[in-house]
């Protein structure tokens, strides 16, 4: 786990023209509760240790404990298909003694979609949890990454405004 908040600074032209684009919605914007549900269920039932969610592309990439070096990509549809989930086992990891637990996971899932949903300007594209090493990650608008462990996470709540067009979260004064 990393010692500090890594924030760092993508493509200079994606942020020059960030007050010029706005949010268009995907399809897991319109079901976005239902994709976290999703995501919750993969990360505490069915053996994923890593989840990504591309909003914007509608995507998801998931790192399963039973099958780690390998990732799966899924698509659109795909994920919402009301039998998505049957297709993997029920797996707990908790043999792998996960430092995000069940709560904290959606607690991390409710603060991605006021991330995606609040400003149409500066939003978040990419969100993902790594329940073993207890890392979130997080894409926004601006090309800014950051990649921070959970606690943190947790304890910058209250301050969080949204990101700046330098990838950086704003935080409140």
């Amino acid at each position: 786990m990393p010692d500090r908040w890594l924030q760092i600074k993508g493509d200079p032209s994606v942020r020059a023209f960030l007050f010029q684009q706005s949010r268009v919605e995907s399809l897991f914007d319109n079901h976005i509760d239902r994709i976290h549900g999703i995501v919750y269920s993969l990360l505490t039932q069915k053996g994923a240790f890593h989840v990504k969610v591309h909003y914007s592309s509608s995507q998801l990439t998931c790192w399963f404990a039973d099958d780690a070096y390998r990732y799966r990509v899924f698509v659109k549809e795909e994920v919402l298909h009301r039998e998505f989930l049957d297709q993997f086992r029920d797996c707990r990891i908790d043999h792998l003694q996960p430092l995000i637990d069940a709560d904290n996971t959606q607690a991390i899932l409710n603060e991605f979609r006021r991330l995606r949903t609040t400003d149409q300007t500066i939003y978040l594209r990419n969100g993902s949890i790594n329940c073993v090493n207890g890392l979130i990650g997080m894409t926004f608008s601006c090309d800014g990454a950051h990649y921070i462990d959970h606690k943190t996470f947790f304890e910058k709540l209250e301050t969080f405004a949204t990101a700046d067009i330098d990838g950086h979260i704003a935080v409140s004064a």
